[in-house]
């Protein structure tokens, strides 16, 4: 009756190596994205990409004239800021600004403008400035067109708009560029490609 104790014990020990080592497996299958939050914020070291070295910074003023892309699921499945991408969410890439950022987006052709949320690193096509994910790109109506030109300018939104677009979800609508704003900003445009 000993040895049979012994025995049914010595066997519960040697399974013990694979259950703890199942457990552990368990646990870090969870903890694999960094949860959807505002803080920290990184801005993080320089970095280079193709031989094209970048400067992340903390550019509370950004406001910039160029051309915005799109991606989707073929970028991945965790975004640099270590979430979980979301395609149909309205998000963005870009290279320099602290993640995360809030950007305005305004499409240079039709005025309307968008607010996206900021978590990943890109666009690293010439000529781009910002990448947006596919839901941002459907919002800001430019997703057929594949890019556009538009006006990328750092905000600090209200927290029902932050709270929005980390669930996904867009944030309020914001009012479309007046007809002045948007010529005097193609002119810029026009400027800053000769």
């Amino acid at each position: 009756m000993n040895q049979r104790a012994n025995g049914r014990s010595a066997a519960g020990w040697h399974c013990l190596p694979l259950l703890l080592l199942g457990a552990a497996l368990t646990a870090c299958g969870g903890g694999r994205y960094r949860p959807v939050s505002d803080t920290p914020v990184k801005i993080g070291r320089p970095y280079s990409v193709r031989g094209v070295t970048y400067t992340p910074a903390a550019a509370p003023d950004f406001d910039q004239i160029g051309y915005a892309g799109w991606y989707g699921g073929e970028s991945g499945d965790r975004t640099a800021l270590g979430e979980k991408f979301r395609a149909k969410a309205i998000s963005g890439a870009h290279t320099t600004l602290p993640l995360p950022s809030y950007v305005e987006v305004t499409a240079l052709d039709t005025g309307r403008t968008v607010l996206v949320r900021v978590n990943d690193r890109g666009p690293f096509a010439r000529g781009r400035i910002i990448d947006l994910s596919r839901g941002a790109a459907a919002l800001l109506g430019i997703r057929a067109a594949g890019s556009a030109a538009v006006r990328v300018r750092r905000v600090d939104p209200p927290e029902r708009d932050r709270e929005r677009l980390r669930k996904g979800k867009a944030a309020a609508p914001r009012p479309d560029a007046a007809p002045d704003t948007l010529a005097a900003l193609r002119d810029r445009l026009q400027r800053g490609a000769r």
